[in-house]
């Protein structure tokens, strides 16, 4: 796998906004409040104002980590296997954060992954890999800088041992602190804030852990998906109302079985499921949710699932095929 390594500071505005998940008013708001007394002399109405009082809301210091999947398989020996967390700010300011990485003595586990160098990565082309266009974290050079509810996509490297037996675990965590500062909640950093206001450590501590797992399985499974357009005109361009036809081929490999594997495939915006497309090795299937293998769910999130049930290295590929139209 080719990985640049670079540490060239990502944009601020590649870090993706949340839904509404800060602490409450947002950090340097103004609050102001002015009072009014309202009476009558002589027959004539008059109001007084009172001076205008006014506070700055303060910044709370929050951070939340969450890994992606629990748990992912991985293969004894291997190199460059990845981990995907998502860092979270909750506080209701901008922060920037240190991100640390562990896998010796996580605790709990049945081996210690080895920390790849380097060992953290910004997932930048949002695949959920280890790619080419990731960028490489650099502690104090590229810390990354979140908006309040804003989040970053981070993967954790790690190099599995060899001699390792199929169901074994091992742990590796991610940590992310407030370069403001963290600690017990409540504790406060004079003039920590962007604005020159107060920080104060929120629920969280400002410090935050989570992690994952690899599952060793000797077992394995690929999916290599490939398309091709056909336009109303007979060409292959990409216009309103053309064809795209999508083949997903999944491959077991190694030893083991994989249970009750299913494929899923978010219809992409912007495109419509072209009714009763959907086959798998060649066989139609009904887009109902029934009998058969296959369904399609059109509403919420339109989505293609196919149970390909369980596959050994010995089962054939297993050929997915649906179509959509571009809108």
């Amino acid at each position: 796998m080719s990985i640049r390594h670079a540490t060239a500071w990502a944009a601020l505005s590649l870090f993706a906004p949340l839904a509404a998940q800060a602490v409450g008013t947002p950090a340097g708001t103004n609050i102001q409040n002015t009072a009014q007394v309202t009476y009558s002399v002589g027959g004539a109405s008059t109001t007084t104002s009172s001076n205008t009082s006014s506070v700055s809301v303060a910044e709370i210091l929050d951070v939340v980590v969450t890994v992606n999947a629990a748990s992912v398989s991985a293969t004894p020996g291997v190199a460059q296997q990845e981990l995907l967390f998502t860092l979270t700010n909750t506080g209701n300011g901008p922060e920037t954060f240190t991100l640390t990485p562990l896998s010796a003595g996580v605790g709990g586990d049945d081996f210690d992954p080895t920390l790849s160098s380097p060992a953290i990565y910004f997932d930048s082309d949002n695949s959920g890999d280890l790619s080419a266009p990731d960028v490489a974290y650099v502690a104090g050079a590229n810390d990354p800088t979140l908006a309040a509810d804003a989040s970053v996509r981070v993967l954790v490297v790690n190099d599995i041992p060899a001699s390792l037996a199929d169901g074994q675990r091992g742990r590796s965590q991610l940590t992310a602190a407030a370069n403001t500062g963290a600690g017990a909640p409540g504790t406060a950093f004079p003039g920590g804030s962007a604005g020159g206001l107060d920080a104060v450590v929120g629920s969280t501590g400002a410090d935050a852990q989570e992690f994952g797992e690899y599952l060793i399985a000797g077992l394995q499974l690929s999916a290599v998906k490939s398309q091709s357009v056909v336009d109303q005109f007979g060409g292959a361009r990409a216009l309103p109302g053309a064809r795209i036809n999508y083949q997903i081929v999944v491959t077991a490999s190694g030893s083991g079985t994989a249970l009750g594997a299913q494929l899923t495939d978010l219809i992409p915006a912007n495109t419509t499921y072209v009714a009763a497309s959907l086959e798998l090795n060649n066989t139609s299937l009904t887009d109902a949710s029934d009998t058969d293998a296959g369904d399609v769910t059109t509403t919420g999130a339109p989505t293609v699932r196919v149970n390909l049930g369980d596959l050994t290295s010995a089962s054939a590929p297993q050929t997915v095929e649906f179509a959509v139209r571009i809108n």
